[in-house]
């Protein structure tokens, strides 16, 4: 069985990705929800995890081509720190909000001019936290044209990261994730249709 199959079967049935009603932190309404921070409990899928992700980007971009990790807190960087360990690459992050004390700066860890990076996080819906991500990165100089994401929830994040000249990968998004739960019968019909409905609004 690959890995996505496998990996979207254990998000389903240790209640990582639930179906129903949800508010999501922006005050949007969902008919899921994705809570990646548990995968880390689970040291072995959390491993798979980084390694197929780390694999991905060795696919499609390579380890030599981007100098650092860059990541923005707190669910994604978690994911991050273990990649940066795993691929040997160095890690930094972007703070939502610089900090108000000792230097306030807004990128963590060390940076020069010119230098690439590649952007993890872990779920992307409209990709607001990584614009701004992104933006404060290309302040300092700076360069960064990949961002990777666990689960791209289709709400907008490629279009969102596109327009800054970034294109984003995702290793599952939500119509994957719904069409293979429904193929394993794991969700009714209408649950896959309540969420293809949510992402053509």
């Amino acid at each position: 069985m690959d890995f996505v199959k496998e990996f979207t079967t254990f998000l389903f049935k240790n209640d990582i990705i639930k179906f129903g009603d949800f508010t999501l932190a922006s005050g949007k309404k969902s008919s899921y929800y994705v809570d990646l921070r548990l995968v880390p409990s689970y040291p072995h899928e959390f491993r798979k995890m980084v390694k197929y992700l780390e694999n991905e980007i060795i696919q499609d971009i390579g380890l030599d081509k981007f100098d650092s990790i860059v990541s923005v807190p707190t669910g994604g960087l978690v994911i991050a720190s273990a990649l940066a360990i795993e691929a040997i690459k160095p890690l930094i992050y972007v703070r939502n909000k610089p900090k108000d004390y000792g230097t306030s700066k807004s990128v963590e860890g060390k940076i020069n001019d010119g230098m690439k990076v590649v952007m993890i996080d872990d779920v992307a819906t409209t990709g607001g936290s990584v614009v701004n991500a992104i933006k404060s990165l290309k302040e300092v100089n700076v360069i960064i044209k990949d961002a990777y994401v666990i689960v791209n929830r289709m709400e907008g994040a490629n279009e969102a990261l596109s327009e800054l000249g970034v294109q984003m990968h995702s290793v599952l998004d939500i119509l994957q994730i719904t069409k293979i739960l429904y193929e394993q019968n794991l969700i009714q019909q209408d649950i896959l249709e309540k969420v293809e409905k949510q992402i053509n609004k």
